[in-house]
């Protein structure tokens, strides 16, 4: 039987935008200062982990252990280093294909939200000219409990009025997934197939992606 979805949740870095590459430049310029070597290698792992969760596997590496406000200090000024480069941004920065399959489940009458760990997505939505497109965002600022805890997507299908298995979730990371699948939505990976196995499928990006493509592999 076929498989349409009521909704699709997105995550925003490394499916609709690559922003890890802002990410990484901060992280590193903070491990620098603090004397820890920080690899792209590293900040693989710290795909759809917080920021005070980033902050704690850089200290972790290093055998740091600082106070509080020490971390909070810390967090702030890669979050503006970050910030300095992320408003530099503009739509050629966004996936190739996924603005045509966002527009398209969109005229199907399918419900588009975000659901990010990110506190800057707005910002990011806003800068690539797509913040209209989603009618809940779900951020950083607006969640207790960070990916594999599935509050995040809960909060958008919950916004929506639907069921998780009538959503479908699309995600980078490994903890995006395994909170898709603790939600009990339908997960599809976007990257790695090997990384991301536990999704129901996994495409390598959106370019020639659309509903139909995406019923098929869902019935």
């Amino acid at each position: 039987m076929a498989f349409t979805p009521k909704a699709c949740l997105f995550d925003l870095d490394g499916v609709i935008v690559d922003t890890a590459k802002y990410h990484f430049t901060g992280w590193k310029r903070l491990a620098d200062e603090l004397g820890i070597s920080f690899t792209e290698e590293d900040n693989e792992q710290l795909k759809g982990v917080s920021r005070v969760g980033s902050l704690e596997f850089i200290l972790q590496k290093g055998g740091l252990v600082l106070d509080n406000d020490t971390k909070v200090r810390l967090m702030e000024r890669k979050n503006s280093q970050y910030l300095e480069l992320v408003e530099t941004m503009t739509a050629a920065e966004l996936f190739p294909g996924v603005v045509e399959f966002i527009d398209e489940l969109l005229a199907a009458g399918v419900k588009v939200g975000l659901g990010s760990s990110s506190r800057n997505a707005p910002l990011i939505l806003e800068l690539c000219g797509i913040a209209d497109r989603f009618e809940v965002v779900v951020d950083g600022n607006s969640i207790t409990f960070s990916k594999p805890d599935p509050e995040v997507f809960l909060k958008g299908a919950h916004y929506f009025g639907f069921a998780p298995k009538d959503c479908v979730v699309f995600e980078d990371a490994v903890s995006g997934i395994q909170a898709a699948l603790n939600g009990k939505f339908r997960a599809v990976g976007v990257g790695n197939p090997q990384t991301l196995s536990q999704a129901e499928f996994v495409i390598q990006g959106f370019e020639g992606f659309n509903l139909a493509k995406l019923e098929q592999h869902l019935s």
